[in-house]
């Protein structure tokens, strides 16, 4: 046939300016839609001959990419389904009408087809001057060459093409020379397409073969086709068939050369939604290393994106792994999601089979579970802190650790210090420490005194103790160095002072003299066994500056707040110091002691922490 010539049916003369600046955020989207389109031609050619539609053998549907760097120009070929000339006009002539929507309607049970969107074509305006479709049907028809530069204008024409499918041809333009480069295609190829179930060809490798055998056993190398991708995921595969090697070969396929996962969960659920994938579990460590966009969106095995925040709940997205799912609504970019009552559902049953899974964990192999904390720990709290449904499923199994290396369930654990640690206002009291060394030695004092202190040495801590308080109502946190330690039990037996009141208002002058920095002197009747002088910190304004650092938050400088607590019973105040009638000595003695209770707590620093160290050579000689 001759020549023809026609405009592409569009509203606006100014279409392909708009295709090529705004269709996609990312300008090499357009080989996954290229590839999809090709997919979706084999599936509708495997589809038609499963009815019957296609006689004879279908032979190799190999999809391949083809560059010629010379000639400028990227092919992507496929042996699917073709078409004929007044397919070719009413498909790629008509902008955002789409084949795959209309066959999808008519074989709905017989074919997943992931092109829906009808500008996936012309996305390859965006980095070609001039895009060529050379095709031919699987029906008994001439094939035909539709080209197109980039304007309305278009040209069809026979061609003597004798295979079945069709050559999307772009000629490369000078801004996107980059899709030219062998690397740069196979790195888009890796990433859009390394689960398509179509075997994708992208050149050739070489592979060592081994022919025959004993002394004749010789090697040698062969040219093979370097298949792209894994047409058969784990994830589109049932769990009876994976054996734990699988999960975790899946893994490393996903993320090469990664730590293995601590264990996983296989999603496969087809009502009243379809979605299937694995989410692993990683080993996060005890810092709160968020690893977001981990979480890979597929739909019927195409990559659609790795930001899956309105899929998931935002601690989810500290999971690895794969989700796929064909009821997933997206835009014609394929990268943002639109709100749908099937995403609310999705995000729920992740939700639920996630928590599920730690509860079984926790029920049936609760020691491997609590060795295993130290990495869960920060993905639970965190869903603790921030879906409420998940902390109504998470809680029973959610941990805490004391100094002692012992875990409890949060409940388990207030039933077990509540004896001994209750305030006058009937709440349990838990002490923690985030430093368990720094605070060695009020670890040491809560435990004389019988109390048990926890270990919440994670920057989400904070937070998490918080919401705990505020949702259990009948617990309270104490850090082991907080000022309200002295007054946690109603029951302890209070200590009767050794000094008169003219004695401990002296020994309170002594220290005020030396704390000019915001701190307050208490003077205290506690146990002999005791330190002698202690820095004990506000629980409320260290948490609250604590929580301003932690957010960024840019409020003004909060004053340093704590009280220097002298004990009047230990017998270097009540003897030594008291006892001293140099006034002198008296106030070196006290300034020493002083300086103890802040190296203690981190608190001697620089010249300071110098002249103390100067001071305490002086007292050996």
């Amino acid at each position: 046939m001759a020549k023809k010539k026609g405009n592409i049916s569009v509203q606006t003369e100014n279409i392909f300016p708009i295709i090529k600046k705004f269709l996609y955020s990312d300008h090499e989207i357009f080989l996954r839609e290229l590839i999809s389109n090709a997919v979706d031609a084999t599936v509708k050619l495997r589809a038609l001959a499963s009815r019957g539609e296609v006689s004879g053998d279908l032979g190799d549907t190999t999809i391949e990419v083809l560059l010629d760097k010379d000639k400028k120009a990227l092919t992507v070929r496929d042996r699917g389904i073709g078409m004929t000339e007044e397919e070719v006009k009413k498909y790629l002539n008509q902008v955002a009408f789409s084949s795959a929507q209309e066959f999808l309607e008519k074989y709905k049970n017989e074919a997943a087809i992931i092109g829906n969107f009808g500008l996936g074509f012309y996305s390859s305006f965006m980095v070609a001057d001039k895009v060529e479709a050379v095709t031919k049907s699987y029906q008994d028809a001439p094939g035909v060459t539709w080209a197109c530069e980039g304007d309305p204008k278009y040209t069809l024409a026979e061609n003597d093409k004798a295979e079945r499918g069709t050559d999307v041809v772009l000629h490369i333009n000078e801004e996107n020379k980059e899709f030219l480069e062998e690397h740069r295609i196979r790195q888009l190829l890796d990433k859009y397409c390394k689960f398509l179930p179509i075997p994708i060809k992208f050149g050739t490798r070489t592979e060592t073969v081994t022919e025959g055998e004993g002394e004749d056993k010789v090697e040698k190398e062969v040219e093979v086709d370097d298949i792209i991708n894994n047409t058969n995921p784990a994830w589109r595969r049932q769990p009876s068939e994976l054996t734990d090697e699988d999960y975790k070969a899946f893994y490393n396929e996903l993320y090469p050369f990664s730590t293995p996962p601590l264990f996983w969960i296989h999603l496969n659920i087809d009502y009243p939604f379809n979605l299937t994938g694995i989410l692993y579990f990683p080993k996060l460590g005890s810092n709160f290393e968020v690893q977001k966009n981990k979480i890979q969106l597929y739909s019927n095995q195409v990559y659609v994106t790795d930001n899956v925040k309105d899929i998931v709940p935002e601690f989810l997205t500290l999971l690895h792994g794969v989700i796929d799912s064909p009821d997933i609504p997206l835009n014609v970019s394929r990268s943002y999601l639109q709100g749908d009552s099937n995403v609310r559902k999705i995000t729920g049953y992740i939700t639920k089979k996630v928590a599920d899974k730690l509860s079984e964990l926790f029920k049936k192999e609760r020691e491997s579970f609590e060795d295993k904390w130290n990495d869960l720990g920060v993905f639970v709290k965190y869903g603790i802190i921030s879906d409420e449904k998940f902390y109504e499923r998470a809680l029973p199994f959610t941990l805490v650790r004391n100094t002692e290396g012992a875990f409890f369930p949060i409940e388990e654990y207030k039933e077990k210090i509540k004896e001994n640690q209750t305030d006058k206002y009937d709440k349990v009291v838990a002490l923690y420490t985030n430093d368990a060394e720094g605070h060695d030695s009020f670890i040491r004092a809560a435990r004389a005194r019988g109390y048990d202190v926890l270990v919440f040495d994670n920057v989400i801590d904070n937070h998490f103790m918080q919401h705990l308080e505020y949702k259990l109502g009948n617990i309270t946190f104490v850090r082991a160095d907080s000022d309200t330690v002295d007054n946690l039990v109603q029951k302890d037996e209070k200590q009767e002072s050794v000094l008169s009141e003219e004695q401990e208002k002296d020994l309170k002058a002594v220290f005020e003299t030396l704390v000019t920095d915001g701190g307050t002197v208490q003077v205290k009747a506690l146990s002999p066994d005791d330190l002698p002088v202690a820095i004990t910190k506000p629980e409320f304004m260290r948490r609250f500056k604590e929580m301003q650092m932690l957010q960024g938050m840019q409020l003004g400088e909060l004053p340093d707040s704590y009280n220097l607590v002298v004990n009047a019973n230990h017998p270097l105040i009540a003897g030594k110091l008291l006892e001293e009638q140099d006034k002198e000595k008296r106030s070196e003695l006290a300034a020493y002691l002083y300086k103890l209770a802040q190296l203690n707590q981190n608190m001697l620093r620089g010249s300071n922490l110098t002249e103390f160290i100067n001071k305490s050579l002086e007292f050996l000689k």
